[in-house]
């Protein structure tokens, strides 16, 4: 029997990683088939992280179409990003044909490509990535789609463009006032919200308009730190929040300085409610 070629390997790899994800897949599906990863994760052999730290991929592209951490840079311990999770979140954020999305720490660009081919050609992506040597990998990675673009910066100082879908993939301490302020009215900002030490959860706020904005929890998970976006103070809150009671019961952000008896966790000039908004 003749071994599959990659395009049947990525069909069945994003068939794997969509399955029992509620929601509008069939876009992403076709993304995850798409893109080849192979192309954003270096030359062989290929470290993995994550579960299967200390295994190295020899040199079979097909190998990479599992559910798998591959190391970007180990020693930073900067990765490529679990495909899974990715799927859900880029559901849950659901960027839209036409629709302006920003990439907070973008790493190699995979998953802003996949961003790239949900806004379409008339949408927008622009991917920040802090540390140079990645960013210039994720220019040259993205060259094929023209609507990316890579900006070697950071994406926590303000201003940001007004975007419809911020997603970030590195861990913050607290909603940063720059993403907040990019949004437009329906936008969608999707974060890990995570203490200095150990897991967070990855936090979906959305702009209703008129200063207003829901807030829920999509999963636990466990990020990189952000630069710019971490701070002791509020670390110690959220650490405390999470020992305290679910993040499941969180319905709304604010922006103010005024917590009332619904709050889960508070910081200066925002705090997170269990009210509806």
């Amino acid at each position: 029997m003749s071994s599959p070629t990659l395009e049947e390997v990525r069909r069945r790899y994003a068939e794997r990683m969509l399955r029992g994800i509620e929601g509008d897949t069939q876009r992403l599906r076709d993304a995850f088939a798409d893109t080849a990863r192979e192309d954003f994760v270096g030359t062989p052999p290929w470290p993995l992280l994550g579960h299967e730290v200390g295994r190295v991929l020899a040199d079979d592209p097909r190998e990479l179409y599992r559910d798998v951490l591959v190391g970007l840079d180990v020693e930073r311990g900067i990765n490529n990003g679990q495909p899974s999770l990715h799927a859900r979140c880029l559901v849950a954020c659901a960027p839209q044909p036409g629709e302006t999305a920003l990439h907070i720490g973008a790493g190699t660009g995979y998953y802003s490509a996949m961003l790239a081919q949900l806004v379409g050609a008339h949408g927008r992506v622009i991917a920040y990535e802090i540390e140079p040597d990645l960013a210039a990998r994720a220019a040259a990675n993205l060259a094929p789609w023209p609507q990316a673009e890579v900006r070697a910066v950071s994406g926590v100082a303000p201003p940001l463009p007004p975007a419809d879908v911020i997603y970030v993939n590195a861990g913050a301490t607290h909603p940063v006032a720059a993403w907040l302020d990019a949004l437009r009215d329906g936008a969608r900002l999707l974060f890990p919200l995570t203490p200095d030490d150990g897991s967070g959860s990855m936090l979906l706020v959305t702009r209703l308009g008129a200063g207003r904005y829901a807030a829920r929890a999509l999963m636990r998970v466990a990020f990189i730190g952000c630069v710019g976006a971490r701070d002791a103070a509020a670390s110690a809150a959220l650490r405390a929040a999470f020992a305290k009671s679910s993040i499941d019961a969180v319905r709304s952000l604010h922006r103010d300085d005024r917590p009332d008896a619904s709050a889960w966790c508070a910081g200066p000039g925002w705090w997170l409610s269990t009210r509806s908004p």
